[in-house]
């Protein structure tokens, strides 16, 4: 078994040994967004997709994120919701994404959304159909980056005139920082010590 298929099994068997924190959204004034935390694999390695978001989008504008979105009331389940909003936003049809498991939940604190992320593995290369209204760009960043001691790093942030120091991946260029950076910095310490870099 070649080492990147290996780290899928492990992956699989490491999602699904555990519970994911949930946190209830009904009744509160947050409203529940499910979002994918994309894999793939280039020249043998580990990757993660990200995308930056517009400026012309409600929420977190111009921002890196995963994609996905707000869980509509005609979505079967949360992973549904993700499997959905990554086909609307970046053209990766729900039949092409191989769900790994769930993540903890969380909050964003501005825009008061409760977040389900998923860990899903998406075929690569492949050929992916941009919204334009939500998403500017793809960014791709290898898995391995992501154990370097020296991330995440504080990183000031300007936002409405304000400057606040906040923790944050900077990979050539490109700050991953907010709801982004927290789940990725849970997926990353969540599989540090049980599974070996590939």
């Amino acid at each position: 078994m070649l080492k990147a298929d290996r780290l899928k099994e492990d992956l699989k068997a490491l999602l699904a040994g555990r519970r994911p924190e949930r946190i209830e959204g009904k009744g509160t004034d947050y409203t529940e967004a499910s979002v994918l935390l994309p894999l793939f694999v280039r020249d043998g390695h580990w990757w993660i997709l990200f995308t930056k978001r517009t400026s012309t989008v409600e929420y977190h504008k111009g921002e890196v994120s995963f994609p996905g979105g707000v869980v509509d009331e005609a979505d079967n389940s949360l992973e549904s919701a993700a499997k959905r909003e990554t086909f609307e936003e970046i053209g990766i049809r729900e039949e092409d994404i191989e769900i790994m498991g769930q993540l903890d939940d969380m909050r964003t604190v501005r825009s008061r959304f409760i977040v389900h992320p998923f860990v899903g593995v998406i075929p690569y290369p492949y050929t992916f159909t941009l919204n334009r209204r939500e998403v500017e760009s793809l960014i791709e960043v290898p898995l391995q980056f992501f154990f370097d001691a020296s991330q995440p790093r504080p990183f000031p942030i300007t936002q409405e005139g304000h400057t606040f120091e906040t923790p944050a991946y900077l990979y050539k260029g490109v700050v991953i920082w907010g709801a982004t950076e927290r789940i990725l910095e849970d997926f990353i310490n969540l599989i540090r010590p049980k599974i070996r870099l590939y």
